[in-house]
């Protein structure tokens, strides 16, 4: 069975389909993995993250070459990875009473008004259209450059770039409201 019919069961919510797509592509995207991690469990988990996020999203996703799309997402998985890794700088001060950032101890507020934002967002990109969105959350999301989309989806890369534009400028409109309220709410602390 070729990819593209895999893919297509998969959509489908055919779990035989998965599993055969990810026991042939398993032990590639680890090897890949490998080229750029040394930790065996980090390439294990950046090929399950994968998995998992391409089982979750299936719906979702237009992929027109399987292969090609697995390669480019796990690149951008031991990214993800190794932009974890690097830790911030922390330095030690004892002149704390010079500092003058607000301390905040309950943090379940800023929680709430984070969840918030996200479910917004999550709701104004399902208002996009279904190939705007999929650039956007493949740009946004998962990392991938403007070059890498449009050969991914087989368009140009001035399309790829007019549709994050237009999904930017979508955002931007309807989360300005929202963007203002949290600044206020910011400054009343």
């Amino acid at each position: 069975m070729s990819d593209s019919d895999l893919w297509s069961l998969i959509i489908g919510d055919n779990y035989r389909a998965f599993c055969e797509l990810f026991d042939r592509y398993w032990l590639r995207l680890f090897k890949t993995a490998q080229k750029y991690l040394d930790c065996e469990i980090a390439c294990e988990e950046a090929v399950h993250d994968l998995f998992l996020n391409l089982w979750n999203r299936r719906k979702f996703l237009v992929i027109l070459n399987v292969e090609h799309y697995l390669k480019a997402s796990i690149r951008y998985q031991v990214f993800k990875y190794q932009k974890k890794l690097k830790t911030e700088i922390i330095s030690y001060s004892e002149n704390l009473e010079n500092r003058t950032e607000l301390v905040s101890y309950n943090q379940g507020s800023e929680r709430l008004k984070s969840s918030e934002l996200e479910r917004q967002l999550e709701s104004y990109l399902n208002a996009l259209p279904l190939r705007c969105r999929e650039i956007f959350l493949l740009s946004r999301r998962d990392y991938l450059s403007n070059d890498e989309i449009a050969a991914m989806l087989k368009i140009s890369k001035r399309s790829v770039e007019n549709q994050i534009t237009i999904a930017l400028k979508h955002l931007r409109f309807n989360l300005k409201e929202i963007m203002i309220l949290l600044v206020l709410s910011a400054h009343n602390l």
